[in-house]
């Protein structure tokens, strides 16, 4: 399955890359695949494992804020592994082509 959720600090001010930093350092250290984003981060794995980290990002978020909301939207495929690649590839096949990705590089 693949899970995309944001866990966004209340109260800590306007800029939140700091909070998020903490959540991803937690998020890569867990070995699942996963795709950071501008909006939320997308995991991929069984659920036990998926919903173990979210719920270690949302308790390490609740340690540096003092309110929390956490969203999370999950996307089950029973059998069908390698999701976040798959979806792209399905979209580019059906187009007939690759499809743009937007990279910000360093300095931009």
């Amino acid at each position: 399955m693949i899970v995309e959720f944001s866990i966004s600090p209340i109260g800590v001010g306007e800029s939140l890359s700091r909070y998020v930093a903490e959540v991803i350092d937690l998020v890569d250290r867990s070995g699942l695949p996963y795709l950071l984003t501008p909006m939320g981060t997308i995991v991929e794995g069984e659920w036990d494992e998926v919903m173990a980290l979210i719920k270690r990002c949302h308790q390490r978020m609740l340690e540096l804020a003092p309110r929390v909301a956490t969203r999370i939207y999950i996307d089950d495929r029973p059998g069908k592994a390698g999701l976040l690649e798959y979806k792209t590839r399905s979209v580019e096949e059906k187009l007939g082509r690759a499809i743009r990705r937007t990279r910000v590089e360093a300095g931009s």
